[in-house]
């Protein structure tokens, strides 16, 4: 998920073929004998809005197809968590896939993950350094962004069905605003923390909800710069009961602490301005707004 800006995607998926049973070896049959092919739509969460942020070639979506009525199982469903391949145009998935008489849930989620141990209480954890370490295919920043979309009661249509994506971590953005004892400018780089959160989560497939690990550490996140001023960090939702050591500036070998409580909303971009002054013990906080479907 990068610099390509594409708002929707048509996945046809003419390469995989549905059978009642998702784990059965299948010859690629290129004549659809009058079936209808399944059709996909995917809308990444900020796609109605101009923003690097979107999927790019290399991305791989997991998908789950089970009947509707029938609860979604790690194995045993209609499609069994199949890897779809964004290519830069469309989504490549590895078998024929098309529609048999009756409805369907879909699932969807992203960054998807090769082997699943439950569909209920998946493991995903967020990144402690999202400061900009990158792999060949996303940063760490992005790795830490789960996204999920469903389409229920679905059944064989020649129309395209809409997977539309959310964002189901939180998202915190610090800027750094001067004060008016603040002696010069706020350098261009500086290194920001996010504190005491856990970082560890279990992720409901079947609804698109994360939850705390009730036993994770509490760890600190490196927030990644996103410009002059502003520093972003995807966290996992949870609500700070106490009043704890939350957001550390260190500026010009100078660390600024902001102790506070606070409420990390699931899908919600927490926006918040950081006041800091002469004096490291008077830093301030103003909160600035809360969005939804994020950048």
């Amino acid at each position: 998920m990068k610099h390509n800006i594409i708002p929707l995607f048509s996945v046809l998926l003419l390469t995989i073929g549905l059978t009642s049973c998702a784990d059965e070896s299948m010859e690629p049959d290129n004549n659809s004998n009058g079936k209808v092919a399944i059709n996909f739509t995917f809308s990444h969460p900020s796609a109605s809005r101009a923003t690097e942020t979107s999927f790019e070639t290399g991305d791989v979506v997991g998908l789950f197809v089970s009947e509707a009525g029938l609860p979604l199982e790690v194995s045993g469903n209609t499609v069994n968590n199949e890897g779809l391949t964004f290519t830069g145009s469309s989504w490549n998935a590895s078998r024929p896939l098309y529609w048999n008489a009756g409805s369907y849930n879909a699932y969807a989620y992203y960054p998807r993950t090769a082997t699943i141990s439950s569909t209920t209480d998946l493991p995903f954890e967020i990144h402690t350094d999202q400061s900009g370490n990158q792999t060949e295919t996303m940063s760490d920043y992005e790795a830490s962004d789960f996204l999920f979309a469903s389409a229920k009661g679905v059944s064989a249509t020649n129309n395209p069905i809409n997977l539309q994506f959310r964002h189901i971590m939180s998202k915190i953005s610090i800027n750094l605003i001067k004060g008016e004892d603040f002696e010069g400018d706020i350098p261009e780089k500086a290194t920001v923390y996010i504190h005491n959160t856990v970082t560890s989560s279990t992720v409901d497939l079947t609804v698109g909800v994360a939850t705390k690990n009730a036993r994770g550490e509490r760890k600190s996140v490196v927030a990644r710069q996103d410009g002059p001023i502003t520093y972003s960090a995807i966290l996992v939702p949870q609500r700070l009961e106490n009043r704890v050591p939350l957001i550390e500036v260190v500026m010009n070998d100078v660390s600024f602490l902001y102790e506070s409580k606070f409420l990390f909303k699931p899908g919600i971009h927490h926006i918040v301005n950081l006041v800091v002054d002469k004096n490291p013990e008077q830093i301030k906080i103003e909160i600035g707004g809360e969005i939804t479907n994020w950048n």
